[in-house]
């Protein structure tokens, strides 16, 4: 590929006019996690906080040791995921799971249809794996990945739709009462013992391999965060009769800074939040998850072909489709080191359908790619920073457990939230502060939650 003659402006110049729309420096970093401070102690202290900062009544650590046959449901993005597990002790386990796609009708139609799927599914799932013929009722852990109000470890209320969802008849309702109606509506005998914020399932399975771990993370199609929090902290706690030293706490941190106080929001931003199902919500999230970054590319590019600084200012009928650019072409475009970038070429020409490009386009794309990552990358570690520093966990070895397709496939993801720590804390935090893939954490740690919470009733 040929660099297109007639350029008038170089691409040293479009590549630094890029960079600095999306950089954020150290300085700007700091000034986000004293905001997430203010946030985090004003979400403890009462209700109604930008981060809700919710009680999990997750208490106390799982030891490893725990034994017995568990279901997991996980439901919080493209997927909806069945799991049996066979916790065998010493932090070892087997599994069986099934993984349903989700349509969009469903996720934006009546949540009575919605529960009637997953019965669908749960009941399909336990006639193929053998546990139908079981007389004691199956124990689940419930993993709902969305904003949720809880008053019990298996009782929750439904504060608001993100990722995407959009069900009519759910919100402010208790989404465990509503599931387990389908589950009786089907003859199921199936009781959901535990409701479970992926996040918090994420922490509790790598816990179970791992008693360090102190945070989890998700960065996926949405992303989130919890960890342990001190009783003395959690001020709107007023239940005096549950005695604790530490419990869990669902961050919600998607909709931090929805006020825009200190994120750096670019017009690609603005523009992806405007057009979006939630306007002037889940900031954020919108900044740095898997749902959001190809449309951020997508805009970026299109701003360039407006100005004729890419592709000759020619598009295509797939690039002007809002959600057109798919956040996982991000991994191929970023993964190719070749020096004529051909599946970066691949990904423009034969699936976007854009006509004759140049390596210099493709150079252009490659690098927005990389920007944008590398923005969503640094934001997620500063969310990190600002929890563990808030909890003064910093300073001492611990393990933080993620989750996410964003964090385990994006290429370098991983290396610039580490980059960031150390520009914020020093070389010895790279030690100090273990980041650990929790593969599909969020249903082991439903699992464990389920076995601890009907253990709790007997």
């Amino acid at each position: 590929m040929a660099v297109r003659s007639g350029t008038k402006v170089s691409l040293d110049t479009i590549l630094s006019n890029i960079h600095k729309e999306f950089h954020i420096s150290t300085d700007h970093i700091r000034t986000i996690i004293k905001q997430f401070h203010v946030e985090m102690t004003k979400g403890l202290d009462h209700e109604g906080a930008t981060l809700p900062m919710i009680p999990t009544y997750v208490t106390g650590r799982p030891s490893g040791k725990e034994t017995g046959h568990y279901l997991a449901l996980d439901l919080g993005g493209t997927n909806l995921r069945v799991c049996s597990f066979d916790l065998q002790g010493q932090g070892n386990y087997s599994v069986h799971q099934q993984k349903y796609v989700i349509s969009d009708e469903l996720k934006t139609g009546e949540m009575r249809d919605l529960c009637g799927f997953i019965a669908d599914c749960v009941d399909n799932f336990i006639s193929e794996h053998g546990s139908d013929h079981l007389q004691d009722a199956l124990q689940l852990g419930f993993t709902f990945s969305f904003p949720v109000l809880q008053t019990d470890i298996n009782r929750g209320t439904l504060m608001r739709w993100t990722k995407g969802f959009a069900c009519s008849g759910a919100i402010n309702k208790d989404v465990v009462v509503l599931l387990q109606d389908a589950f009786l509506r089907k003859n199921l005998n199936v009781n959901i013992a535990a409701i479970v914020n992926d996040t918090v399932g994420t922490l509790m399975a790598h816990s179970y391999l791992n008693p360090t771990t102190t945070m989890g993370v998700i960065l996926g199609t949405g992303t989130n965060a919890c960890y342990y929090e001190k009783r003395a902290n959690i001020k709107k706690w007023k239940d005096t009769a549950n005695t604790f030293d530490e419990m869990v706490v669902n961050m919600e941190w998607g909709a931090f800074d929805n006020e825009r106080r200190v994120l750096p929001l670019t017009v690609y931003d603005n523009k992806l939040d405007r057009e979006s199902i939630n306007p002037r919500q889940q900031i954020f999230e919108k900044m740095i998850s898997g749902m959001y970054l190809g449309e951020i590319v997508r805009n970026a590019t299109l701003s360039l072909v407006d100005q004729s600084l890419l592709f000759d200012g020619q598009s295509s009928k797939d690039l002007n489709q809002q959600w057109g650019f798919e956040t996982a072409y991000m991994t191929t475009i970023l993964a190719d080191t070749s020096s004529d970038l051909a599946r970066v070429q691949h990904v423009l020409q034969d699936i976007l359908q854009i006509p004759n490009t140049t390596l210099q386009d493709c150079t252009i794309v490659q690098r927005i790619c990389f920007l944008v990552a590398q923005r969503a990358a640094r934001l997620s570690a500063a969310g990190i920073a600002a929890v563990l520093s808030f909890t003064s966990n910093i300073d001492h070895a611990c393990s933080v457990a993620i989750d996410g397709s964003v964090y385990e496939f994006l290429p370098g993801f991983e290396g610039h939230m580490k980059a960031l720590l150390v520009e914020l804390f020093g070389d010895a935090v790279h030690d100090r502060i273990q980041f650990a893939l929790a593969k599909d954490g969020s249903g082991f740690g439903a699992a464990i939650l389920a076995m601890v919470a009907h253990n709790d009733t007997q």
